[in-house]
């Protein structure tokens, strides 16, 4: 056999394509050529680890000088399917060959002029995807002169015209016949770093990437891929003054793969592995995992524990029917100002696989869902938000009360249907956002009222309060044996620059565990389902009709979804008692605080989901049925005696009373049509 390097390239190539034997021992290359024809693929694609371990030389080569290499390894291709396929090697004209898996991965902060020209290996977002547009790879051209056509193979970004008709010797002018050239689809893409990979403190960094043939439409923006491609340059000019010294780079993809489309798994070594399973065969293992969590913030024990299902999740549920019901929770905190809100925000954002942070006043409905971009081309490109940016992961949205009234209507169909839905500029789209949402917010008033409602002291609507599964309230209430452990805790914090008290799961380990425990998808065991359904039909239970109703279908959800989170935390396949009391007992303590009649004393939902307790929609009744009532007789009721039978009938205070008309005035549900007097709409 002659020397490995006395082959020309197009050997070698072969070589691999023909000899080269998987772990199972079936030759890999030669079978998905041969299965070609049936998938009607024009493309090979290679693992680059394998050219590695048969020929390292011919490796380096294909990275240093990838124009030329690749059309080796097109040739070779080619060859080898006239072996195993010969009829369907006549009937294409050219093969593609994409490599993955290159040796090194490139930041894309690091691209630059050491690159152009070579095929390099990175990854990212996909941020914005134009239309799918021809790109003119063999041009037909007309001499206007004589008629006569001749082809011409067309590289770079503009047309090259031929210098001269082959048949009557002159210049041109020629034109492209575009019926017979030949095209390829093609379509420009951006892709942008991911936000773990992001400094501190640096705006995002981004490159054009264009797609064509096999490889358009494979992303959609929000997607995570990885690329293989030749870095190129366009040169940019400048009208009557000629071409710029500064040019422009972009990549020519070789192959994208997405791995959006899975929870980002960690890579673990089998160590690690086995040090998670011991992990949770710890019967004390959500109590560790949240007192891992922030534990540079003292106290907030439930908080800690309702984002601790809010890292695992729930699972994600696909009807035959084609509906899907979310498994990811929303979580609101409502706190007065300094109790370490955004901290805990930005800490959630770090330790979650995939988290994405963003703050209410600098976030537009656009930048949250998906923006209509209008190219330097004259079309229209679709470029994703947060939410979708955030697919798979979390994203935290700080500062929600000062959002704008129209961008806080942006979230609605994100939290429930987890999509975001865009008609704008001729683009009629859906994107997926499957993002668990942590929201922060400070109460209207600057510090919370317990003597009010908590739609009374938050300024968000009802329908957004009402998509929530737990929501917690932050009071900053001083109360000396507390306040002394925190001053203590800070203090240290400070002095030594870590937490008081180290964490018992690493931050690293934490993320990697979460990470693992999200491939599980536990299923509800009988007892549970006993359980949840037991405490659903006690709070549903009302004495009469009178009573306030306490929870609804859209809370037992988020019971389910708390007990499958806590039941991965454990890496447990089943849903045991134990879950699902632990989620009864997190939502009765955000009930306790946000969904208690305050005037009753009794649980009433009505208050998350139509901003109003009972007992005040009752009372709003009463007046309206009087004042209908008095109209019916002399037409409008004074004031001063619709307050005497408020009193006398149904023990109704003046106080209260005033209250009530100044809700229905506002609201439009009566006027005065003269001072003193009140009539209904």
């Amino acid at each position: 056999m002659r020397n490995e390097q006395s082959l020309s390239p197009v050997e070698r190539f072969q070589n691999l394509l023909k000899s080269y034997k998987n772990e199972e021992g079936e030759y890999q290359y030669r079978k998905r050529l041969s299965q070609m024809a049936i998938s009607g693929t024009k493309s090979l694609l290679i693992n680059f680890e394998d050219l590695l371990t048969i020929d390292l030389d011919l490796a380096t080569k294909i990275i240093d000088k990838p124009d030329e290499y690749l059309r080796y390894s097109e040739e070779a291709a080619r060859y080898q399917l006239k072996i195993e396929d010969p009829e369907y090697a006549e009937s294409i004209d050219k093969i593609r060959v994409m490599f993955k898996n290159l040796p090194e991965k490139t930041q894309l902060r690091k691209m630059g002029s050491q690159h152009i020209g070579k095929l390099i290996f990175v990854d990212g977002i996909l941020v914005r995807a134009s239309s799918i547009r021809p790109f003119l790879t063999k041009a037909i051209f007309k001499c206007k002169r004589c008629e006569n056509e001749s082809s011409l193979e067309q590289t770079g970004a503009f047309i090259t015209y031929p210098p001269f008709c082959s048949a009557c010797q002159r210049t041109g002018p020629f034109e492209v016949v575009e019926a017979k050239s030949e095209f390829v689809d093609s379509q420009e893409i951006r892709v942008q770093e991911r936000p773990e990979d992001l400094p501190p403190g640096q705006l995002p960094r981004w490159v054009d990437v264009r797609l064509i043939d096999d490889l358009v439409d494979v992303a959609r923006p929000g997607d995570r891929v990885t690329i293989t491609g030749i870095v190129r340059t366009s040169k940019a000019y400048l009208p009557r003054r000629g071409t710029l010294r500064m040019f422009d780079i972009f990549l020519e993809t070789n192959f994208i793969d997405v791995a959006g489309k899975e929870p980002e798994l960690q890579e673990l070594s089998p160590e690690e592995e086995k040090s998670i399973k011991e992990l949770s065969k710890d019967p004390r293992i959500h109590d560790k995992i949240v007192r891992s969590i922030a534990p540079s913030i003292y106290g907030y024990p439930n908080i800690k524990e309702a984002v601790m299902y809010l890292l695992f999740g729930g699972v994600q549920k696909h009807l035959s029917e084609g509906i899907t019901i979310r498994g990811d929770s929303n979580i609101l905190i409502i706190g007065d100002p300094g109790t370490a809100k955004s901290v805990l925000l930005q800490y959630v954002t770090k330790i979650a696989p995939r988290g994405l942070y963003t703050s209410g006043r600098g976030s537009s409905a656009v930048g949250l869902t998906a923006a209509v971009i209008r190219e330097k081309s004259g079309g229209m490109t679709l470029e994703a938000g947060a939410l979708v940016l955030a697919d798979r992961g979390i994203c935290a949205i700080d500062e929600m009360d000062k959002m704008r009234e129209e961008d806080r209507v942006a979230i609605h169909e994100a939290m429930e249907q987890q999509t975001v839905s865009i008609a704008k500029g001729g683009i009629v789209a859906t994107l997926n956002a499957r993002t668990a949402i942590l929201a922060a917010a400070n109460p209207a008033l600057g510090r919370y009222d317990p003597f009010r409602t908590v739609v009374e002291n938050i300024n968000l609507p009802v329908t957004v309060l009402s998509r929530f599964d737990l929501i917690f309230i932050i009071r900053d209430e001083p109360i000396k044996d507390v306040d002394e452990r925190m001053a203590e805790h800070i203090l240290a914090l400070h002095r030594t620059g870590r937490a008081p008290v180290d964490p018992p799961i690493q931050p690293q380990m934490l993320r990697k565990y979460i990470s693992y425990a999200k491939q599980i998808k536990p299923v509800l065991t009988d007892e549970a389902m006993n359980r949840l359904k037991e405490f659903y039909l006690q709070m549903r239970n009302t004495e009469s009709s009178e009573s306030p109703i306490a929870i609804t279908a859209r809370q037992l959800e988020g019971l389910i979804r708390l007990s499958e989170s806590r039941a991965r935390a454990a890496l447990r396949k089943e849903i045991t008692v134990e879950d699902a009391q632990a989620a009864i007992i997190l939502m009765r303590k955000s009930l306790e605080q946000v969904g208690i009649d305050l005037t009753s004393g009794k649980f009433d939902i009505d208050i998350l989901m139509t901003g109003r307790p009972k007992s005040v929609r009752d009372r709003l009744q009463v007046v309206i049925s009087i004042i209908v009532e008095a109209e019916k007789t002399v037409g409008m009721i004074r004031e001063g005696a619709l307050y005497e039978r408020l009193e006398n009938e149904y023990g109704i205070q003046k106080m209260e009373a005033s209250n009530l008309l100044n809700q229905l005035t506002r609201d439009g549900m009566i006027y005065s049509p003269r001072p003193g007097y009140f009539k209904k709409t």
